[in-house]
């Protein structure tokens, strides 16, 4: 039997890539809308482009927010991805100051370079270095270190535990391209979007999923 993974619809993904590339990897993929029917799923993914303020916003209006914890408190594995991960942690400095879900600690902040010609955002294909973190392993398995993976961003996570940190990418800064804990995973990158790797990195996402 098929798993089934749900598509956070909040208004702010690029859900088509999302689901066509979850189809390409053997799962079911069902975008949801009602956050009752969270629990239902061996897995989620948090989608996203676009501001943190109107999504986080949604998220709370429409009791996503709850669900999501929820989801995550019931041991069930979650994805966020490129907006989605960023919406994961404490708090986000887009456009003002907004909390966010609170599940990985730490702040969401804008790249600031001296250097005037490093472009924000930071868009297009880069390399991902992986670190020695035990979820990380599985996140990244059987994909090599310093993959290329596509972004497109103005803004990074920088998580408080460090050791949540699976890989990081260098952009004027090395920042944290992506976390994995238990039953969490995230990345700035769109895996989606990003070729052989990408869908690789969704298929070892799917395989964790229970």
């Amino acid at each position: 039997m098929l798993k089934k993974i749900a598509i956070i619809d909040h208004g702010f993904g690029n859900i088509q890539s999302v689901v066509n590339a979850c189809n390409f990897c053997g799962c079911l993929p069902i975008v949801i809308n009602d956050p009752k029917k969270l629990l239902d799923f061996n897995g989620a993914i948090l989608p996203g482009v676009g501001a943190f303020g109107p999504a986080i916003e949604f998220l709370r209006r429409t009791g996503f927010d709850q669900a999501i914890k929820n989801y995550v408190n019931a041991q069930k594995m979650l994805y966020g991805t490129c907006l989605g991960f960023q919406l994961l942690f404490s708090i986000s400095f887009e456009n003002g100051q907004y909390e966010g879900l609170n599940l990985i600690e730490g702040t969401v902040e804008k790249f600031n370079f001296k250097d005037k010609t490093l472009k924000v955002p930071h868009m297009g294909w880069n390399n991902v270095n992986i670190l020695e973190n035990p979820f990380g392993k599985k996140m990244y398995r059987d994909i090599k270190d310093g993959e290329n993976f596509y972004f497109v961003h103005s803004y990074y996570a920088n998580p408080k535990d460090k050791s949540l940190i699976s890989s990081v990418t260098d952009y004027g800064i090395k920042f944290c391209s992506a976390i994995a804990s238990k039953n969490i995973w995230g990345s700035q990158f769109h895996p989606e979007k990003s070729g052989t790797a990408g869908l690789k990195l969704m298929k070892n996402f799917i395989e964790a999923c229970k």
